[in-house]
């Protein structure tokens, strides 16, 4: 349930994301050279964790002293019941680590498993992005609102790994979606962080995301974006989605049941 505060907490929240990107905006050089084995590139993706948080999670415990802290960010399944802070420090980490330009950092009040306040924030574009659930999506203060779109033939959509060491069966589902959906839309983007293409999703640039996956700081933050800007988010069986769900498909309203119907057959593959 949203109450009055959250809108209060809304720009001391957006300070603190403000702080934390910064610290990721100065440890970023697209000239640099990534790390050459996985043990470097794991200490690089660490760092960039760990100096984030230190500028970002003392400010948002400050705000809500009874909020509990998610520590994995690649955790998945409910919370107890109470609020928590679901952060995701450097969204888009690898790229980051590699000199791309597709990273920033999230940070979702969830109270009794329900999103009620998030913020993303791309420091490279100095792009925010915001959502207090009631109250609308918001880029930059600007209002948005999800695409239009009325048939999946028109529509471009996105998926994408949802974390190194993905599962075997989410592998298997994902590479059957693919030829799937392309087969029936326009265009096709992979891509990772989910957060990214969430965020095109709620401003209509990008008609849809699905994930095989219930990583938790990857999709919250992005599907209260999605919901708040008019989107609809769900299972593939059409559910509503939650941090119970297994899958997730956010859409603008007009293509979701043409891809329900796309990827609802592959909720059990693999099983």
């Amino acid at each position: 349930m949203t109450t009055r505060d959250d809108q209060s907490l809304l720009d001391p929240v957006i300070d603190a994301l403000r702080a934390g990107g910064q610290v990721l905006l100065s440890r970023f050089d697209p000239k640099r050279r990534p790390p050459t084995t996985l043990n470097l590139v794991v200490e690089a993706i660490d760092a960039n964790d760990a100096a984030v948080l230190s500028a970002l999670r003392p400010r948002l415990e400050e705000l809500r002293p009874q909020a509990r802290w998610v520590e994995d960010e690649l955790e998945s399944g409910p919370l107890p019941d109470g609020e928590w802070w679901v952060v995701d420090p450097a969204e888009g980490n690898i790229n980051h680590v590699q000199g791309l330009a597709e990273w920033g950092l999230t940070a979702t009040l969830v109270r009794d498993n329900q999103p009620v306040l998030t913020a993303a924030y791309l420091p490279l574009q100095d792009r925010l992005f915001t959502a207090v659930r009631g109250q609308g999506t918001h880029l930059n203060g600007e209002r948005l609102h999800v695409s239009q779109k009325s048939e999946l033939q028109a529509a471009i959509v996105g998926t994408g790994q949802a974390r190194p060491g993905e599962e075997a069966r989410d592998l298997h589902r994902l590479g059957l979606s693919v030829p799937a959906v392309l087969a029936r839309a326009l265009v096709l983007r992979v891509t990772v962080p989910a957060t990214l293409p969430l965020l095109d999703v709620a401003a209509g640039h990008l008609d849809a995301f699905w994930q095989f996956s219930a990583v938790r700081s990857g999709l919250m933050s992005g599907a209260l974006l999605v919901q708040e800007a008019g989107g609809r988010v769900t299972d593939m069986l059409g559910q509503p989605w939650s941090l119970q769900s297994q899958t997730f498909l956010a859409s603008a309203p007009g293509i979701h049941g043409e891809l329900l119907d796309v990827l609802a057959p592959m909720e059990g593959a693999g099983a």
